[in-house]
């Protein structure tokens, strides 16, 4: 994912996440706005690492940055010249996926995606889109690929495992599906 870095307290946070082993956390903001203080965040985020770093002359920085794990918040600590918190990592539960669930959730999906192409507003899936052989992969490379809001991707990372993620990614998915044939249907 890439990210522009701008503000003087995460130009902070980039230097010394380069200076050290390119890790940070991420959460979403529940409510209230990031700048001027008041926010309310999410307790479960994802820790991130710089793979690609670009600085510009006047200060601002361009990263790609990918996603390597669960995270939970113990406790917020100042936001002292960043946001900063105590976390944990948080394991996936390692219950067992079911293959059909699996299939099931990836049809939705390329459905969905389809559907939302028919209206213009996005591509559909690549029939190109190959998921990895690891179910617990695949299930979060589908969740990214899946059609949701922010929140509902929130929501899918809060899930304690990828059995209850799966089947919350087909639920989502197929109430989007519902609306969108009704959508479909109006034209």
């Amino acid at each position: 994912m890439p990210i522009h870095i701008f503000e003087p307290r995460y130009r902070e946070l980039t230097v010394d996440c380069l200076s050290g082993d390119g890790r940070f956390g991420i959460v979403l903001i529940a409510r209230g706005s990031e700048v001027g203080g008041g926010d309310q965040r999410m307790s479960v985020g994802t820790q991130a690492v710089i793979t690609k770093s670009a600085m510009m002359d006047d200060g601002r920085s361009l990263l790609l940055i990918r996603g390597e794990s669960r995270i939970r918040v113990v406790e917020w600590l100042a936001d002292d010249p960043y946001p900063l918190a105590l976390v944990e990592d948080w394991e996936p539960a390692g219950d067992p996926v079911d293959q059909a669930a699996l299939s099931s959730a990836i049809s939705t999906v390329r459905r969905t995606r389809g559907m939302i192409a028919e209206l213009g507003e996005s591509s559909a899936l690549s029939a190109d889109v190959v998921f990895d052989d690891d179910p617990e992969v695949a299930c979060w490379q589908l969740c990214h690929e899946a059609p949701l809001s922010i929140f509902d991707a929130q929501r899918l990372l809060a899930q304690e495992g990828t059995g209850d993620r799966l089947g919350l990614l087909r639920d989502l998915t197929e109430e989007l599906e519902k609306d969108l044939h009704h959508m479909l249907s109006e034209d």
